[in-house]
């Protein structure tokens, strides 16, 4: 009931406030799992990517989300996964995320792990592409422009500026488990979609 009183009344005030073009969103199925898979900017990568998806997406959150007053009661009513950075073991969050690919939802993940402190691209983690080849889904890279300033990490408030986003063509990979083991294999399938999502936001991922 709260994610329909979100897409009814509040994402679309959102939308008409901070975005302004959106590209791409036939790629999107209409059913099925799959992963969004994005640069991140700003807090309000998450927002604007609720905002304008036509699918209900979990995002692995971190921690923090869920310590602060101001985001703690979103995250928990919109039931994102939470991931705690700092720790070593994170099958808890893992094997929540994969739960919910194998019931048909769709997982959001900024592979870079982190707000951008410029607003360009951070050196990516593996996670998402090591995700999407044990549940066996596909990937969207989606490039956001202009969040960075709308609200950096610098920033306590949110200024009146608007934001692009563009969705690309889904990713399928070869779904043999012992592609994860490999470690050359995925940092180098890790590097393929972040220059994806370079392409779409309108950088070059040079790690």
């Amino acid at each position: 009931m709260f994610y329909l009183f979100l897409k009814i009344f509040i994402l679309p005030i959102i939308k008409l406030i901070w975005v302004k073009n959106i590209e791409g969103l036939e790629n999107i199925p209409k059913k099925d799992s799959f992963i969004i898979a994005s640069n991140h900017e700003s807090y309000f990568d998450f927002i604007t990517l609720y905002t304008v998806t036509p699918r209900r997406i979990y995002f692995l959150a971190g921690e923090v989300f869920f310590r602060k007053w101001q985001w703690a009661w979103l995250v928990k009513l919109t039931k994102q996964i939470k991931v705690d950075r700092s720790a070593e073991d994170k099958s808890e969050s893992v094997n929540q995320a994969l739960n919910y690919l194998k019931n048909g939802k769709v997982i959001g993940i900024f592979p870079e792990g982190t707000r951008s402190k410029d607003g360009e691209l951070r050196k990516a983690y593996n996670g998402a592409v090591k995700l999407a080849i044990y549940a066996k889904v596909p990937i969207i890279p989606v490039g956001i422009k202009g969040t960075f300033e709308i609200m950096s990490r610098h920033d306590k408030y949110p200024k009146f500026k608007k934001c692009e986003l563009n969705f690309g063509q889904l990713i399928y990979y070869n779904y043999n488990k012992q592609i994860i083991g490999d470690r050359d294999k995925v940092a180098s399938l890790t590097r393929d979609l972040m220059k994806k999502i370079g392409l779409l936001c309108g950088e070059e991922y040079e790690f």
